[in-house]
């Protein structure tokens, strides 16, 4: 291969690694970037293919080491909260007898009915008194309240 088709090479490297890192702006692509401005800066020194390679790997490798924990600490996906996690520890009115055996059974909480599941497996009878421990989906994940406690 000679001097100028290598040099085009890892420029057009360069320059597909950065637009694809452009179109999808989520850091997949940039350590290559760099691994292709190593490689191209070794290719203007006079370092032979092989050795360029070389050099794009471990730049790119070295990069990715380098700068993943930081960007990954940086960039934390945006957990939009819907307002239905306040119902989590909130007493509930089982307005349909839940049984998880046939899937069936609502709660009434904060002035919503969702469907509900019991966490123990029990079933629970409409009009008693629940509370909500979790939320799975669509569905609350209940309790009963032990009516000996209050």
């Amino acid at each position: 291969m000679n001097q100028t088709a290598v040099f085009i090479l890892w420029a057009a490297a360069i320059v597909i690694f950065a637009v694809l890192e452009a179109v999808t702006v989520q850091l997949v692509s940039i350590w290559f970037v760099f691994g292709s401005v190593g490689a191209l800066i070794s290719a203007f020194c006079g370092a032979n293919f092989l050795t360029q390679v070389l050099i794009f790997i471990g730049v790119t490798v070295l990069t990715l080491l380098i700068t993943r924990p930081i960007v990954k600490k940086h960039l934390k996906p945006k957990i939009e909260s819907t307002n239905a996690d306040r119902c989590i520890g909130e007493e509930a009115i089982v307005t349909e007898t839940i049984d998880n055996t046939e899937a069936t059974g609502f709660a009434k909480v904060g002035g919503s009915v969702w469907s509900a599941r019991s966490a123990s497996g029990e079933r629970i009878e409409a009009g008693e008194k629940v509370k909500v421990n979790s939320i799975e989906g669509v569905k609350l994940i209940v309790s009963r309240i032990d009516s000996k406690k209050e």
